[in-house]
């Protein structure tokens, strides 16, 4: 049976939807924005900080399930615009350190709240 899990160092869902729910061994996150999860408003700043703040949402998530980074397989990325992409791989890669796991990345036509990233992952649970 699905187990739904939740972080108070994340921001809190949004809508009529999880955080993230355990099922069969993986951790299925949703997407996180930018969102300070103390005050629910969008970070401040260019995409760079948006994504910084994204994964950091994630992380929260990620630790509330006793994951790691290195438990993430599949992670896909939503912009705003690709022109965005080097920046948010450049951030990407520095958070993720050697964890590689697959990837999708798409723009899209817009996010919750105008956010310029937005960023969900499965990860195998320990």
């Amino acid at each position: 049976m699905p187990e739904i899990l939740h972080s108070t160092s994340a921001p809190a869902a949004i809508g009529p939807y999880s955080q993230a729910v355990s099922a069969g061994g993986f951790l299925f996150c949703a997407g996180q924005t930018p969102l300070d999860p103390a005050t629910m408003t969008l970070v401040q700043g260019d995409v760079g900080v948006q994504a910084a703040q994204v994964l950091k949402n994630l992380h929260a998530v990620l630790h509330a399930a006793g994951c790691t980074w290195k438990d993430v397989v599949k992670t896909t990325i939503f912009l705003r615009t690709m022109n965005d992409f080097a920046k948010v791989n450049e951030v990407y890669a520095a958070t993720l350190g050697e964890s590689r796991p697959a990837r999708s990345t798409v723009a899209v036509a817009g996010l919750p709240k105008d956010a310029q990233v937005e960023i969900e992952l499965i990860a195998k649970l320990p």
